[in-house]
């Protein structure tokens, strides 16, 4: 596979088969992963790896219904700005309208929201930390290790979502994981099959064009 043919693949998937993922391709891929670049060759990613057992226990631990957390980063500004604003808003009617939830439908909603928790059903994922001290520079070679990561799994003939959802439950996923208090989670990202026949995975988000994001100088 070419590597533009995994970029213009990859997606968000949200509805995932549950054919369990071999451990060993997961470790391949996490290993892999660790040859994105990062800025002075730090490699500040930390990340913990949940296999079929693993995402199995998770969830049983997440039914015991942990307080929701407030985030320990903004996921978003406060005051996204345009075009920002409109992305945004865009693909999250794009997605509901796809599922069929109206816009009205708040526990359908919110419903779907909750399927995060449960990795969209997908029988393997990671939790990807970062340590405290690191600054934004580190943040952003952490993106370039979930980039590669989902590009992998595109080649692997697997399906990714990164998860920033998981914000919310910090304390909960780093209890779990047994991550040090020095470490922050950034996110989780689910790994698996994709369900072809879900109609949630038919959805695929536009991008700006050229001129609406780069020029030449």
């Amino acid at each position: 596979m070419n590597v533009i043919d995994a970029v213009n693949k990859r997606m968000s998937v949200r509805d995932f088969l549950d054919t369990p993922v071999d451990p060993a391709v997961l470790r391949a891929l996490v290993e892999d992963a660790a040859r994105a670049p990062s800025g002075g060759n730090v490699q500040p990613w930390r990340i913990y790896v949940l296999d079929a057992d693993g995402t199995r226990r998770m969830r049983e631990y997440m039914a015991t219904e942990p307080p929701v957390e407030a985030p320990e980063y903004d996921i978003y500004p406060k005051d996204l700005q345009e075009p920002y604003r409109t992305n945004r808003f865009a693909i999250g009617e794009q997605m509901y309208a796809t599922l069929g939830i109206a816009r009205d439908d708040k526990a359908a909603r919110f419903a779907q929201m909750g399927r995060n928790l449960d990795f969209f059903g997908a029988p393997a994922a990671v939790f990807c930390f970062v340590e405290r001290n690191m600054g934004l520079p580190q943040w952003s070679d952490l993106g370039m290790y979930l980039q590669t990561l989902m590009l992998l799994a595109v080649e692997r003939g697997l399906g990714t979502c990164a998860q920033e959802f998981w914000s919310i439950q910090h304390k909960a996923v780093s209890t779990f994981c047994g991550a040090p208090e020095n470490e922050m989670l950034f996110c989780g990202m689910a790994i698996g099959h994709v369900n072809e026949s879900a109609p949630v995975n038919t959805l695929r988000s536009e991008r700006m064009p050229f001129e609406g994001f780069a020029r030449f100088v």
